[in-house]
């Protein structure tokens, strides 16, 4: 049995989760916040981490490929190995070059903290760039790589949300307005999985939030 540990309102726990209820697998979740993780099993104490018969594994990057290869039914990774690649290279950009530079927004855009102004200016910058490289990548067509929903997909779907909210809370304005993110949301909101992990995900902010207020 596999079981996902972590906590609901992490875009990369649902990143793993989405994959998992794509693939339609069996699995279990154990609610584990930031530091309160198993130090063998996460070493840098981050979620999520996923627990397998054979060990345990961390890096949600890393826990997508194991799982694509542990369980190929209902692929989400191209057997042609240059399609592949360019499913990864979607990723890489969604979560290196997108979310990872929003994410030093985030303390003001969510959690009523406060970024400086020459952060603020360096990482929309940067944050624009990015996203017009990433302009170039993206296909949706209807999927991000293409014609089959892949890899690429799991991880965009708990990214592009946020990297909306930050652009317009921080900057008044979409920088994903130019792409066709909302009606490709609307796919993915139309989807069981994303249904399920929406649902969890609400019912867990409440308590991720009252954590983030009593440690402020």
């Amino acid at each position: 049995m596999l079981t996902l540990c972590g906590f609901g309102a992490s875009n990369y726990h649902n990143k793993v989760k989405l994959m998992l209820l794509e693939k339609g697998l069996a699995f279990e979740e154990e609610l584990v916040w930031v530091g309160q993780t198993d130090p063998d099993a996460s070493p840098l104490g981050k979620v999520p981490y996923l627990k397998t018969a054979q060990g345990s594994l961390c890096e949600s990057a890393v826990m997508v490929e194991y799982i694509e290869q542990q369980y190929p039914e209902h692929p989400l990774l191209p057997k042609d190995a240059f399609q592949a690649a360019k499913v990864r290279e979607l990723v890489v950009f969604l979560d290196l070059h997108l979310e990872l530079v929003a994410r030093n927004l985030y303390p003001e855009a969510f959690f009523g903290g406060k970024v400086s102004d020459v952060v603020k200016e360096k990482v929309g910058a940067q944050l624009e760039k990015n996203v017009a490289a990433f302009a170039k990548l993206a296909q949706f067509k209807p999927f991000i790589a293409g014609t089959e929903m892949s890899i690429a997909d799991c991880t965009a779907a708990v990214h592009l949300p946020l990297i909306t909210a930050v652009s317009k809370t921080m900057y008044g304005r979409d920088f994903l307005a130019n792409l066709p993110v909302k009606d490709y949301m609307k796919m993915w909101s139309e989807r069981p999985s994303m249904q399920k992990v929406q649902a969890d995900r609400r019912a867990n902010n409440e308590l991720f939030l009252a954590r983030m207020k009593s440690k402020a």
